[in-house]
This record gives structure tokens, C-alpha cells and sequence, in this order.
């Protein structure tokens, strides 16, 4: 370092050198003051300050306790990192990486694979560069030296790049469990030695196997190409499965990562969820998500749990009602003890059986190993019938004649397919299935959605639009309906309720303004009263209206068949009569019934499952032609109700939008 270099600063976003008194941007942080090149990193530094100064640290490990799985045998689980004992692959954890861990073993394949794919390059030029075009590429280097050249690239190419691979074949013939790396490792072992052999001491091969120049062929660039495109198979794979954990993480982030803690002196304070404990009083403010799984005890709201039930419709919650970590609070504000944490929750048993889902292998590349445990004892009894053959009976000298023979089997027979093309054709059809707006969920369903026979599909946000809206306005005799509409809207304008919302915005949209409300007063779980225009309004349920002496008949009659076909009907009283019925309910998408019928038409049979009650469930059925239906179903129900149909033979098909179909 020069003398002028010790007296400047380190960007520490880009890492540019920065003269301390050129007049360039500055910022304090934890007593120390940064200086920066330009107020561009200086304001990306302001907003993330921890990033860039760990950004040189190592991943912290994981708790003790975490397991460890292999991704080629999910049998294999235990207790803290290791290699797998069946194929020697690196285990990963089965929890959830934190957002922007590293995968080390992909790190550590990425950065051999630079390494390995330039080397090979140049090998595979430096040797066909002649064979192919007749070119010599390096005309100043006499053929020894240009041997000698590719021993200098092929040592790294082939030793350190292909290491982990050598690692794993050893570990393949000393458990006796031969794969795919126990052939890698001896097809590129057996031709960097052969090839090494052939450069140090050519003298030992045959005069037949020398050219004019003495020297003998190597293979220097085929060990390198083989262990660069078994790199490349495996850094694709460990992507794959780095985008998994990604997704899991979005479920996880549906539950906040901070709560808002009462004290025993009725004092509030926000702590970091982690922190919280069974026992522990939250409150919870209108708008946001529940931080954790619990009980309510003072207050009200009603809160969205679409995310679990499948349920379009708020859910009203009183004391003594259960919450549910993830899902999204109302306007109301309330108190909630804590019910349970950690893995115990519904929301971390819910990422854990979708990780659970995620951590397969496609049937082809488990029996791609399978085949390999017969292919490697058949090919290394094919090498040393070879060798002993031309040992045997071949023109001398019959050793080196043999030996060649011997290594140019392992080498024909190295399976670099089988590194690559497994894991490039899963990239590939998971690619085309993104574009065409298909998530799959593993190489397994992949490979098995060309056999399906049943396709299960759930109801909110899948079949229907997933949220309320206005579907039917039906008066008694002698009211205006616009009337009725603009008075039911003007009562609901003072309403926390998300369906009073709704009412509000249709009639928004039927250009109703609303009017003034005095005496606005709502009745959790029956509805509210209200006066509008100096006229008396009842809105809710028919226990509502009949506490204030109304005669609920004729409005039964009227929401009976609304009721019978799922939607939700809202009773509705003026001035201490009748006034009519409002329904709403989650309506269709536009293409749900075609969609049905396509996938018929195509022989599958479609069943509903959701999470809504039946006669809802039921009414959505018949108008999208589906007979079967499963309702009332939570999250891990369904996962039963997936397997109790598989167990029946068939081949099925999940089709969902929300984090309750996710598992």
C-alpha cells in the first residue's frame, strides 16, 4: 500500500478508495463515520448499514438441534451438518434459511464451476483446436511442452474442481452404495492419471502409441469437460431448490416480525416475535396481521382467515375466540394471550409440510441411482475383463496395451448425463410451466402430471373471484330499491364491518351518495342500528330485527333460497318494518365454468375441496358442474383429503392460490 492509499477511506458499499478531505458524502453510524464515492452509495448505506458491514462475514450457523436431511436420500436425517453416508452429498438443513443466507455448498460449486468451465475451455481448445479444424493454436510450444501446459490447467480443472465429487465416490465404494460419482470419480481419476502418466513418462507406452514426435494422447480435456458439466448439473439443481426455500420464507413472512406486548401495568411495548411467550398478552391494532396463534380476551374485531379456511367472508371474533398467527386483523383493536409458539404454531406447521413437499426427488433421478448401483459394478467388471484380456492375449508390451484398454472404459463409460441432463430438464419444464403461470411444486409432480386422473381444486380465489360483492337487492312490496340500497349504505358509512364495506361501494358505484347517520350502533354478530334522514334502520340478522318486535317472515322467506345457494343474505328494516334483503357473496370468475369443463373433457375428474361450509361449497359446485365436493376442510385436513384419494389410486392434481393450499 502506498502512502497516499493509507491515508484514504473504503466505500463501504462499492469498496472504491475515498479521500477523507475531498469534500465527498459522509455518514455516522454506531460512533464511526463512513465516507463514500458519490450520494448514491451513501444513501444505500443509510438505508441498510448492517448489510454492507457483515457483508464480508460468514453465514452464522443455525441453532443447535436443526436437522439436516440429504436431498438424494430423505431418509438420511440427523442432528447438525455432515455428508450423506449413502452418496456422500453435503446434508441441508430442514428449516428455513434466513432471507439472503447463502447456500455454502452452492457458493462453494458456483466458484468451482468458473474455475472449471474456463479451464476446460481452454483445454478443449488448446486439444481440438487441430483435430477439428486443423489449426494449431499454440505454434511456438513443441508438443511436450504443450502436454505439459494442459497438466497445469488440468490440475485444478480436474483435482480441485472436481474434488467434491472424488469425495463422494470414495465415500460410494467404501459404504458399498454406488451411484453416479462413484463412475465420475473413476472415469476422470482413471484419465488424469493415465493422461499424467502419459506426459511424465511416455517412454512406458508402446512405440505404437507415440507419434512422430514421441509423445502419447491425453485426456486431459475430457476429465475437465465431465467434471465442468457434472458443475453445472448440480449448481442447477442447488439453485432450484435455493428458489424453494424462497418461497417458504414468503409464507413465513405473512406473520409480522414484531408484536406490540402488554405489561402487567397495562403499558405497551413492541419486542421482536421471537421474544414472545406462551402466556404473554398482545393487542393487537386494526389492519394488521396477528403476530401469533392465541385467545382473544378483551376487545373485538372481525378478521380475514381466507389464508387458512378458504373463507371469502370476515370472521367475527369475540372474546374467547381462538386468532391465528398470519391472519389479517379487521378495524377492530383487541387483546389476545398467547396460545402457543415457535414450531407449535399453525402457520409453522403449515411451512413445514410445504417444505416437507419441497424436499423431493423426481422418480427418474432416483432411478437414475438405482441404475447406477448396476451400471458401475457392470462397467468396472467390463474395464478389468479388458484388462485382463489384453494382459492375457494382446501384442506387448501387454501391460501398457492393457492399462490403456482398461482406462479408455471408464472414460467411454463416465456418465456426465447423468450429472446434467436430470437436473437441466427439470430447470427447463419448471421454467416453461412459470411462464405459463404454473408453479410446480416438485420434480416429482413434474414428472408424474403426465399420468394424472383427478384434479382437486379449491373454491376462494381458484373458482371465485375471492372477495364479497353485492349480488342480489331484493325489496318488499312498495320500497324503491334504490331507496333501500341508498339507506342500508348511508347506516353502513359508520361500520367497521369489511360487508358494510361492500354495500358502501356498490352503492358507490350505482352513484347513491350517502347520508348523515346519528345514532349509529352496532351489535357484534347481529348487525347494527342506525338513523338516516330522521328514519329508523335495522340491519343484521333476523335475531336483530325480531329483539325490536319486527316480524322477520316474509324476509325469511326471501333469504331462504339466497342462503341455499351460498351467499350470505343481511335482513334490512325501516321505521319498524320490513324493508328487504341484501345478499352477498363471492362471486364466480368469469372462466371457472369453462376451465371445469375443459379438464373434463380431457377425462379427469375434478373434485372441490375447500375450506368453506357446505352449502356454499355446494352452490359453487352446480355452477361450475362439479359433483364432488370435500367442504369444511382445514390446511392439514386437506393434506389428508389429498393423500385419502391417492390412496384410492388415483393420480392427482392440486390447484389453489393461498397459503392453505400450499402444503
Amino acid at each position: 500500500m502506498t502512502r497516499m492509499e493509507s491515508h484514504m477511506a473504503t466505500d463501504p458499499v462499492c469498496g472504491m478508495l475515498v479521500d477523507p478531505h475531498a469534500g465527498k458524502p459522509t455518514y455516522a453510524h454506531a460512533g464511526h463515520t463512513y465516507y463514500f464515492c458519490s450520494e448514491g452509495c451513501r444513501t444505500k448505506f443509510a438505508a441498510e448499514p448492517d448489510r454492507y458491514l457483515d457483508k464480508g462475514a460468514e453465514p452464522k450457523p443455525l441453532p443447535l438441534g436443526t436437522l439436516y436431511t440429504c436431498p438424494m436420500h430423505p431418509e438420511i436425517v440427523q442432528e447438525g451438518p455432515g455428508a450423506c453416508p449413502i452418496c456422500g452429498m453435503a446434508l441441508e438443513p430442514m428449516g428455513v434459511a434466513a432471507e439472503g443466507e447463502e447456500n455454502p455448498e452452492l457458493k462453494d460449486f458456483t466458484r468451482r464451476l468458473a474455475v472449471g468451465a474456463t479451464l476446460s475451455l481452454a483445454l478443449l481448445v488448446m486439444d481440438m483446436g487441430s483435430h477439428v479444424f486443423g489449426l494449431d493454436l499454440l505454434p511456438f510450444l513443441s508438443p511436450h511442452a504443450k502436454q505439459w501446459l494442459q497438466l497445469a490447467l488440468a490440475i485444478p480443472a480436474v483435482l480441485w474442481c472436481g474434488w467434491p465429487f472424488f469425495q463422494r465416490g470414495w465415500v460410494s465404494l467404501r459404504t458399498r452404495r454406488l451411484n453416479m460419482f462413484t463412475l465420475i470419480a473413476l472415469g476422470t481419476g482413471a484419465a488424469f492419471l493415465y493422461s499424467l502418466v502419459a506426459t511424465l513418462a511416455p517412454g512406458l507406452f508402446p512405440a505404437a502409441m507415440r507419434d512422430a514426435h514421441g509423445t502419447v494422447p491425453v485426456y486431459y480435456e475430457a476429465a475437465a469437460v465431465i467434471v465442468a458439466l457434472v458443475l453445472l448439473g448440480q449448481v442447477l439443481e442447488l439453485r432450484a431448490r435455493l428458489r424453494t426455500g424462497g418461497a417458504i420464507r414468503a409464507l413465513l413472512d405473512l406473520a409480522p416480525k414484531t408484536a406490540l406486548r402488554v405489561g402487567p401495568d397495562g403499558k405497551t411495548e413492541t419486542v421482536p416475535l421471537a421474544s414472545v411467550h406462551v402466556g404473554d398478552i398482545l393487542r393487537v391494532r386494526p389492519g394488521g396481521n396477528i403476530p401469533i396463534d392465541g385467545t382473544l380476551i378483551a376487545g373485538g374485531s372481525a378478521v380475514d382467515e381466507s389464508m387458512l379456511t378458504g373463507e371469502p367472508l370476515p370472521v367475527e371474533k369475540t372474546k374467547g375466540d381462538r386468532v391465528t398467527g398470519g391472519t389479517l386483523n379487521g378495524n377492530g383493536s383487541f387483546d389476545m394471550r398467547v396460545d402457543r409458539t415457535g414450531a407449535e404454531t399453525t402457520l409453522a406447521q403449515v411451512v413445514a409440510m410445504v417444505a416437507g413437499a419441497q424436499r423431493s426427488r423426481a422418480p427418474i433421478q432416483r432411478l437414475a441411482d438405482t441404475v447406477s448401483g448396476y451400471f458401475v459394478p457392470a462397467v468396472i467388471l467390463v474395464a478389468l475383463a479388458a484388462f485382463f484380456a489384453w494382459l492375457l492375449f494382446g501384442p506387448p508390451p501387454q501391460l501398457a496395451y492393457a492399462l490403456v484398454e482398461a482406462v479408455s472404459v471408464l472414460i467411454i463409460a463416465c456418465p456426465c448425463a447423468l450429472g446434467l441432463a436430470t437436473p437441466l430438464s427439470i430447470m427447463v419444464g419448471t421454467g416453461k410451466g412459470a411462464t405459463q403461470g404454473i408453479l410446480i411444486r416438485s420434480a416429482e409432480a413434474l414428472e408424474t402430471a403426465q399420468r394424472l386422473d383427478t384434479v382437486v381444486l379449491d373454491k376462494t380465489g381458484t373458482l371465485t373471484q375471492g372477495r364479497p360483492a353485492l349480488t342480489d337487492l331484493l325489496p318488499v312490496a312498495g320500497t324503491d330499491p334504490g331507496e333501500l340500497l341508498r339507506l342500508v349504505a348511508s347506516a353502513e358509512s359508520s361500520s367497521e364491518h369489511p360487508l358494510g364495506a361492500t354495500i358502501v361501494a356498490e352503492a358507490g358505484s350505482r352513484g347513491l351518495a350517502v347520508a348523515p347517520v346519528s345514532d349509529f350502533d352496532s351489535v357484534t354478530g347481529h348487525g347494527i342500528r342506525a338513523r338516516v334522514d330522521g328514519r329508523s334502520v335495522l340491519v343484521g340478522n333476523a335475531r336483530l330485527l325480531a329483539g325490536d318486535g319486527i316480524d322477520t317472515a316474509e324476509l325469511d322467506r326471501i333469504a331462504m333460497p339466497l342462503a341455499t345457494d351460498g351467499k350470505t343474505p343481511i335482513l334490512v328494516a325501516v321505521d319498524g318494518r320490513p324493508a328487504g334483503v341484501i345478499a352477498v357473496s363471492d362471486t364466480l370468475k368469469p372462466d371457472s365454468a369453462a376451465a371445469v369443463a375443459a379438464l373434463r373433457a380431457l377425462g379427469l375428474d375434478v373434485v372441490m375441496l375447500t375450506g368453506d361450509n357446505p352449502r356454499t361449497a355446494a352452490a359453487v359446485a352446480r355452477q361450475v358442474g362439479i359433483a364432488t365436493v370435500l367442504a369444511e376442510v382445514l390446511p392439514e385436513h386437506k393434506v389428508l383429503e389429498i393423500r385419502r384419494l391417492q390412496d384410492q389410486g388415483r393420480i392427482v392434481a392440486m390447484v389453489g392460490d393461498g397459503i392453505n393450499d400450499a402444503p
